[in-house]
């Protein structure tokens, strides 16, 4: 039997990569999948390869940083289901202007509100659901770079994804009394449409030997399936071809 028979999961930037990938394997164990992002078209595209299967999506546009679009989404679970069981709070974003000597305000805000305000407006809608029935999972795409400092993803965004992961241990913190349960997931490189906004190019022979969207996905499947007296704080997951490693082996053997 599906393990998330029943259960209710709404996924954040399902459009693409690791949210499509994660809404797909949530909805082959059973859950029902309510698809928010900022564009129709690609959620409409995740919900036909899940009803392809067999399964329940319910597409939700909504742009993440508004938060009255985030309360509409909410209004909606409300509505319709009168629960919520699990929240993939995945959605987020780069740019290519991403260092000091290019950032710009406005920058800066887009960063900020893609990738921390977004993912806090979104736990302000799930933790009411989830209080109410003393049950619930949030699981939260961070980074590496929510946890090592380095120069690659570009100091703002850096710092947001540091922020989802100490945003996600104080709900652990608070909530753990409610039999509510937060992982923060770190990807390393994975093969999503933000590597497009890379100053430098990540080509496609590179790019095959990432972690892939649907790697990231099954382990979104185990995080949710877990049993309620199970948390997983934080976990790392990361190519075995690892970019950075090579490039200090390499840098080493001149």
């Amino acid at each position: 039997m599906a393990q998330l028979a029943g259960k209710i999961a709404w996924i954040t930037g399902a459009g693409s990569g690791i949210g499509a990938a994660a809404a797909i394997a949530l909805a082959r164990e059973g859950a029902i999948a309510v698809l928010t992002g900022r564009r129709a078209e690609p959620l409409e595209q995740t919900a036909a390869a899940i009803r392809a299967a067999g399964g329940i999506a319910h597409v939700r546009p909504a742009d993440l940083m508004v938060a009255a679009q985030v309360r509409g989404v909410g209004d909606f679970i409300r509505e319709t289901f009168g629960r919520l069981d699990i929240l993939v709070n995945n959605a987020g974003l780069n740019i290519q202007d991403r260092h000091w000597n290019k950032l710009t305000p406005e920058g800066i805000d887009t960063l900020v509100d893609g990738n921390l305000k977004s993912a806090l407006y979104c736990i302000t809608v799930a933790l009411p659901f989830m209080r109410a029935q003393q049950d619930g999972v949030l699981i939260h795409t961070a980074s590496m770079a929510g946890r090592f400092i380095g120069g690659l993803s570009g100091p703002i965004y850096t710092a947001a994804k540091h922020g989802v992961v100490a945003m996600s241990h104080t709900i652990n913190m608070e909530e753990c009394i409610n039999g509510i349960r937060s992982t923060a997931m770190l990807p390393g490189e994975v093969a999503t449409p933000i590597l497009d906004n890379r100053p430098v190019p990540v080509t496609p022979e590179e790019r095959a030997r990432l972690v892939q969207p649907e790697d990231c996905g099954d382990l979104v499947r185990y995080i949710a399936c877990l049993p309620k007296h199970v948390c997983i704080p934080e976990v790392m997951i990361t190519p075995a071809w690892n970019r950075t490693y090579v490039a200090n082996l390499q840098r080493n053997q001149r």
